[in-house]
């Protein structure tokens, strides 16, 4: 599916957006600041722990419309129109569904290669390092403005089942709606990360606080495992990867 090109596809494509999230939705323009965007996100976050969502930055992407709706078994057209009842029948099984065990999800090592790093491990020994502790993966690099985004605040109560309203994933290797929740359930109720924002591609996290050194390997072969060209094409190493966790607030994911 092509991007839109004009602002009447562009509006419908929002418009297509905010109806298949069925919650409410602010829309964010392209631009050079996005102060505006993080005060309104920081808001909705502090917000959503009473009210009972989450808020989810979501690009208005063609690409991720037609991984939204392939993954609610319809045909993604060029009029941006889809089936609600089939949205809302997807969502009540993957929220009713047994999710898969983490084992399933994390695995970044044959043994062989395990053993191979054991001496590797000392986190001192890594290369230095800058936090992340910002949202990166509404920018667009061409233009260096914002994607077109829609914050929205996703009417659920625990972080993972974000997903069930999102289901990005279930293409190359990116993992799918069962998947994306086992990891983000397990990573909230150890470190209190939440997903925040997703493309078609991307996928971030923020957390109150880094994991520290202590947990910072574990985490990062974690972390290998659900998403490997983070480092395959990327850190090019989970001993990087491990240093870069311990002390960020935000996880970043992309899949080729």
């Amino acid at each position: 599916m092509r991007n839109p090109k004009n602002n009447t596809e562009q509006k419908r494509l929002v418009d297509s957006f905010i109806r298949y999230l069925d919650c409410p939705c602010r829309y964010f323009a392209p631009s050079d600041n996005d102060s505006e965007l993080m005060k309104a996100y920081d808001d909705a976050f502090k917000r959503g722990k009473k009210e009972g969502f989450i808020p989810m930055i979501v690009t208005v992407d063609s690409i991720l419309w037609e991984c939204l709706v392939m993954n609610t078994e319809q045909n993604a057209d060029e009029s941006f129109e889809f089936d609600y009842e089939k949205v809302k029948a997807y969502r009540k099984k993957a929220l009713s569904e047994s999710l898969p065990s983490v084992n399933e999800v994390f695995h970044p090592y044959d043994e062989d290669e395990e053993d191979e790093r054991e001496e590797t491990e000392d986190i001192d020994e890594y290369t230095d390092v800058e936090a992340a502790d910002s949202l990166t993966g509404y920018w667009d690099i061409l233009s260096d403005n914002t994607l077109p985004l829609i914050l929205a605040e996703i009417p659920v109560k625990n972080p993972w089942e974000v997903f069930a309203w999102l289901p990005f994933g279930g293409w190359n290797e990116c993992p799918d709606t069962g998947e994306q929740m086992v990891a983000a359930k397990h990573w909230f109720e150890l470190y209190g990360a939440q997903p925040a924002l997703v493309t078609h591609d991307v996928l971030e996290y923020v957390l109150p606080e880094p994991v520290g050194k202590e947990k910072a390997m574990e985490v990062a072969r974690e972390q290998y495992g659900f998403c490997g060209d983070i480092v395959d094409q990327g850190i090019e190493s989970v001993e990087a990867l491990a240093e870069l966790t311990a002390i960020s607030s935000v996880w970043y994911f992309w899949w080729d």
